[in-house]
């Protein structure tokens, strides 16, 4: 238990509102949009920002990490206690792209605050989620009394996580001792809604592939050729028809290989989420749920492993008709993956499989992307049930527990520092993540300020 009195917590916070607040607006001014090169100079600005602010706050060490794409930022402010655990805070300060006549109401990159909400590109995701986390540390401090944090805390804040991550796994390969923690807790993420505080347990993995088929050296003519010879665009359409058996389950050989089962435990939590399927599909903008028999939709999309046709071509595709045999054809397929799983089985046993299907006189190719992991941290563990501890003291309510259907670095941090990886966000769907007119609720961000002055102590004594 966190020896933080929860009502000198609050009482802090809302002293410092006004500044903190500030403090975020300026931040979010900067358009540190990763994927444009015109702001790369607006990137290294957000991390020297950060980096000073870091200091400010009173972090002894906060230094700016290059990369061959944009720089991150790494903050560490030990602990006094020399048995106090390590824990570090992942988050990221580059943003999407945004502009007026996208549909804002307002310049994306000059927020305002509205009806108990900040409107700006980053308020959310993900400057709105790292920043909590200064204020947090300080409440921290001045109402226990301490002069430095319950737990050693690192920060590592990313400045590529919206072009893909692409340096990433490199920059915590290469500095896995300074990174070394024994939790890692990953503030780029959300809730489930307003009303129901949610903290996720896992987020799966990532295998995308392109299968190319090529039959005839050109073109051919269907009429003096059709029936007697390959079609690399018929081939294509019997590998995908192959994908899944008639229960919505993946048909290739071994890709269920070590998957980690749901518990009835973990089914009755996501039961106990306030889902509702209509309202659901309505956001999908779909007209039925589908898919592997034998469970839930919320199981589905959070812990089931799928393979999903993103795109497939060949042959003519213009107007009227062209009576030929194409001379190749592609699909392209992405994995997604669950604990347990392992994406260098994973690509062996589609190419495996893929090989088995390709008819005779036709070659084909498969070339496979960058693979992410799986991660999962078990419901019993004393981190995560840590973080919802700290998170249930700021919100006075029962914690739920959600999974993450996309993919995310979180897993390289867990694969390379051997840490589980914890999530904690405040942010929810309404917030327009990568949208017009993104925002943050107020309200909730200082809970997550508040979560974030409790959690050092529940993890320092849950870590022991």
């Amino acid at each position: 238990m966190s020896d933080t009195p929860d009502s000198a917590v609050r009482t802090y916070i809302e002293q410092h509102r006004t500044a903190f607040l500030d403090d975020l607006a300026d931040w979010l001014r900067i358009p540190s949009v990763s994927a444009q090169p015109v702001h790369d100079g607006d990137v290294r600005r957000s991390a020297e920002w950060l980096s000073a602010k870091l200091k400010e706050t009173g972090f002894p060490v906060a230094e700016i990490w290059e990369t061959p794409g944009a720089p991150a930022v790494f903050a560490e402010w030990p602990s006094d206690d020399p048995d106090a655990p390590t824990v570090l805070v992942y988050g990221h300060h580059d943003v999407q792209p945004a502009a007026r006549e996208d549909g804002w109401d307002t310049d994306p990159f000059e927020p305002v605050i509205r009806d108990g909400r900040m409107y700006g590109r980053g308020a959310a995701d993900d400057k709105g989620q790292v920043f909590f986390h200064t204020l947090g540390v300080r409440a921290h401090l001045a109402t226990t009394g301490r002069t430095t944090p319950a737990v050693n805390l690192k920060l590592l804040i990313e400045g590529e996580e919206e072009s893909g991550s692409p340096n990433f796994r490199t920059l915590v390969e290469e500095q896995a001792a300074r990174l070394t923690a024994d939790a890692v807790i990953v503030s780029d993420t959300g809730m489930w809604d307003e009303t129901t505080p949610t903290v996720c347990t896992g987020m799966r993995g990532l295998a995308e592939c392109e299968i190319e088929l090529y039959g005839p050296e050109q073109d051919i003519h269907s009429g003096s050729f059709g029936g007697a010879v390959p079609n690399p665009a018929t081939a294509v359409a019997r590998l995908v028809a192959a994908l899944h058996d008639a229960d919505g389950r993946v048909a290739i050989p071994g890709f269920y290989d070590g998957v980690t089962e749901l518990t009835d435990i973990e089914r009755a939590l996501f039961a106990e989420l306030p889902f509702d399927e209509a309202t659901w599909l309505r956001t999908a903008k779909s007209r039925a749920a589908s898919g592997e028999a034998g469970h839930s939709t919320l199981e589905r999309i959070w812990a089931r492993p799928t393979a999903e046709v993103n795109g497939i071509g060949g042959g003519y595709q213009g107007a009227g008709s062209k009576t030929i045999i194409p001379s190749s054809a592609l699909v392209k397929i992405s994995f997604r993956l669950v604990a347990g799983q392992d994406p260098d089985h994973i690509q062996q046993v589609v190419r495996d499989w893929a090989e088995a299907q390709v008819p005779a006189g036709v070659r084909h190719r498969i070339t496979f992307a960058p693979a992410t992991r799986p991660c999962l941290t078990p419901l019993d563990h004393p981190a995560l049930q840590a973080v919802a501890r700290a998170m249930g003291r700021a919100f006075g309510q029962k914690i739920l527990f959600t999974r993450e259907g996309g993919s995310g670095p979180a897993a390289d941090l867990q694969d390379v520092l051997g840490a589980p990886v914890l999530f904690l966000g405040i942010s929810v769907p309404s917030d327009g993540w990568h949208a017009p007119n993104e925002k943050v609720e107020l309200d909730l961000l200082l809970k997550g300020v508040e979560t974030a002055a409790h959690l050092w102590g529940e993890l320092a004594a849950a870590l022991r």
